[in-house]
């Protein structure tokens, strides 16, 4: 396990003149182009808006960008892939225009929206369905040579919450993941970064159970992404909401990186930074 470990720990990928390495973690900012996300929906009124929050959450540490236009919140309402790529397309455009040294990852499950984001610049595809929405996406992310976030989920937004059943939740994420992995080398690909899925088809019994053997994915020999900011496996805890989660999220985040989480995805970078310097440093000393 230990040599999984360090080929976890220490790989790097090479996307459009870039490096992405993860000797060290690296934060994810969320940017949500949706007028119903669950926290931060309806913030953006204009593309000059999202300029101001990236260059703000790169100013304070963030590697990442990640734009999302379909909220995947629990019961949330589908969209089709043509208002998706409309929300997505100006802002992406832009981002890439203003910052070309960031990471920018486009947020979605459809194949087409995720060939127009290559065409605009984008590095990673963070499809939070793990290719079970549209079928041809493993075939199009390694055509593409883009990074891919496999992320696991039970079911759909719009029923994953609905009396999620696992026998081993551990395992069975995990089992998943191992066979989509395997697939996926059959391209000839693996720029790949893990995702469990926090949420997605899980109890809050099934999240604190991965996030508690989060090590053992390290396994796979991929970065493990874990993305639990202000989410409610928090705030059913400690009684917050998404708008008094923060610090719920910082302690959470915290458990991942000393579990060997090597991307954090979350909305509010500066904290996230904390966690990360403080981590590293426990972990040297």
């Amino acid at each position: 396990m230990e040599d999984k470990i360090t080929e976890n720990n220490f790989k790097k990928y090479q996307i459009n003149g870039k490096t992405l390495s993860f000797a060290k973690p690296q934060v994810m900012a969320i940017i949500n182009l949706t007028p119903d996300s669950f926290y931060d929906g309806g913030k953006y009124s204009e593309v000059n808006d999202v300029l101001r929050d990236a260059e703000e959450k790169i100013k304070h540490g963030a590697s990442i960008i990640d734009i999302g236009a379909a909220s995947s919140r629990p019961n949330a309402k589908e969209i089709s892939k043509e208002e998706e790529w409309k929300r997505i397309e100006e802002p992406l455009k832009e981002l890439r225009k203003n910052f070309p040294d960031i990471f920018i990852s486009v947020d979605t499950f459809w194949t087409e929206v995720a060939k127009k984001s290559a065409e605009l610049g984008a590095d990673i595809i963070n499809d939070i369905s793990g290719g079970n929405f549209d079928l041809k996406m493993f075939e199009t992310v390694s055509k593409l040579n883009l990074i891919y976030v496999l992320m696991h989920i039970k079911g759909t937004p719009q029923t994953m919450q609905q009396n999620p059943v696992y026998g081993d939740v551990v395992y069975e994420v995990k089992n998943e993941l191992e066979e989509k992995i395997k697939k996926l080398k059959k391209l000839n690909f693996d720029k790949l970064i893990m995702d469990v899925g926090f949420g997605f088809g899980k109890t809050n019994e099934h999240n604190y159970q991965l996030l508690k053997q989060l090590s053992q994915f390290t396994e796979l020999g991929f970065p493990i992404l874990a993305g639990i900011s202000r989410k409610s496996m928090i705030n059913k805890i400690i009684h917050s909401n998404p708008v008094t989660a923060l610090n719920g999220t910082t302690v959470l985040n915290t458990i991942a990186l000393l579990n060997g989480a090597k991307i954090l995805r979350v909305h509010d970078v500066a904290e996230a930074m904390q966690a990360i310097e403080l981590v590293e440093y426990y972990n040297k000393t």
